[in-house]
């Protein structure tokens, strides 16, 4: 029964999952091991990515083989739901550069669209094509997509869809024109981005994994093309860290001094015969980056296409330690997130971070115990750092000790929360002593 999906002639809502179905086009797909007689939570699976999960109360029976149910969306009971008002929020990422004649024209239109929707993110349009990461009800954030495939343009664009179990993981909404889709020094304006010839060859996700198991054994280099922050908490087996702190900044392949050569995974590599497999969350940086080495001379040129986030929901976290960054309110997610049914486990949570040599903690480099980053609550300085609970309780939630005394500090958050605007914090102090 594989690709069997739910059939709706018009939008139907199930209790409080607020589930969706159009029948334009093949928006859902219900999974379950087994016939949800007793559901413990309920989930939702895109035809192309899952971004939560079906499963059953009697976890004996979870090694069955997986089925997939054609049912009537309104006989599940609303007592086996779970209450959450942020259950059906989701984050959507996706890009495409394609040639747009006008692009101030095409933010209209897409501002147009969205007026009434609940959508959060940034998305940005120029001549080169769009690049977008939002956050919504699944419903609002799923109708853009639909409305977007509308255009012969956007047909095939690939989608990658995470939860957000938090609700919304943007302030607000920036849908504006914008010169540079990602931010390189010089720009890419220049690059030949719509050439794909120039940009490197894409990978299924499949193909990777079988080139990354072949990575000791032949002259191929594995690319990181992400920072080194992102790196910290979780990265491909193979890849060296980054020596870069900002994709702006990134000079793989240019490196001039002895310094920077010992940090360069591409120096003095044989540009001719060796094999490059590049790769970033979502696979925007390493397509630009890719034209920069093809003028540079490298030939074999390749990327993991959808990025990581799309290597995970369909390979799973095999040669892949710890989690992913995210540039969202949520800035860490397990593989799991993007694959709840797989039961493969990524080396570094099947061996426990005291065995993680590379999730250190910036003060006093122990192993933490948590795969994601935070803010030093010293406004003025703002660095993102992995912290082990301790030091974040001895340094006030700093990142060292002359921060702990700035003028300007917020409180320390407890959990996965991200800090506010300063003025916030202000109104709160002041309100103390009135």
């Amino acid at each position: 029964m594989r690709g069997c999906s739910v059939a709706c002639s018009a939008p139907v809502s199930l209790s409080t999952a607020k589930i969706v179905c159009r029948s334009k086009s093949l928006l859902f797909q219900f999974k379950t091991s087994s016939p949800f007689a007793s559901l413990t939570t309920t989930s939702i699976f895109t035809t192309r990515r899952p971004f939560l999960s079906l499963s059953q109360s009697q976890p004996n029976k979870a090694k069955q083989k997986q089925k997939l149910w054609e049912f009537n969306c309104s006989t599940i009971p609303s007592s086996s739901i779970v209450e959450n008002p942020y259950n059906d929020f989701v984050v959507v990422n996706f890009y495409r550069f394609v040639l747009i004649n006008d692009p101030l024209e095409e933010v209209a239109k897409h501002l147009s669209f969205l007026k009434g929707l609940d959508i959060h993110g940034r998305i940005y349009v120029n001549e080169q094509g769009i690049n977008a990461q939002y956050s919504g009800p699944s419903k609002d954030a799923l109708a853009y997509v639909e409305w977007l495939r509308e255009d012969f343009r956007f047909s095939d664009i690939l989608v990658q869809i995470s939860p957000a179990l938090n609700g919304h993981a943007f302030p607000k909404l920036k849908l504006r024109y914008k010169p540079s889709l990602v931010q390189l020094e010089g720009g890419i304006s220049h690059l030949p981005l719509l050439d794909p010839t120039m940009r490197a060859t894409p990978l299924a996700p499949s193909e990777w994994r079988k080139r990354l198991k072949e990575v000791h054994d032949s002259n191929c280099v594995v690319l990181d093309v992400r920072n080194g922050y992102e790196w910290d908490i979780g990265h491909f087996h193979g890849a060296q860290r980054p020596d870069v702190d900002c994709f702006r900044s990134t000079s793989f392949g240019e490196s001039n001094s002895e310094e920077a050569i010992a940090s360069d995974p591409l120096a003095n590599v044989d540009k001719e015969n060796t094999n490059i497999l590049m790769y970033c969350t979502g696979g925007i940086r390493c397509d630009v980056y890719s034209t920069i080495l093809r003028q540079r001379g490298f030939q074999n040129l390749y990327t993991l296409k959808g990025g990581v986030s799309h290597y995970l929901q369909n390979e799973g976290p095999v040669e892949w330690f710890g989690n992913l960054f995210v540039f969202d309110d949520r800035l860490s997610l397990p593989p799991s997130a993007y694959n709840p049914e797989d039961s493969t486990v990524s080396i570094s949570n099947s061996q426990g971070c005291k065995n993680v040599l590379y999730a250190n903690c910036y003060i006093c480099g122990s192993q933490v115990n948590e795969l994601r980053h935070r803010n030093c609550a010293n406004i003025d300085c703002n660095l993102l750092f992995l912290c082990c609970m301790d030091c974040v309780k001895d340094f006030k939630g700093c990142c060292c000790l002359p921060c702990t005394s700035a003028p300007r500090l917020r409180p320390v958050l407890p959990g996965n929360q991200r800090y506010k605007k300063w003025y916030m914090y202000r109104e709160l102090e002041a309100q103390k002593f009135t």
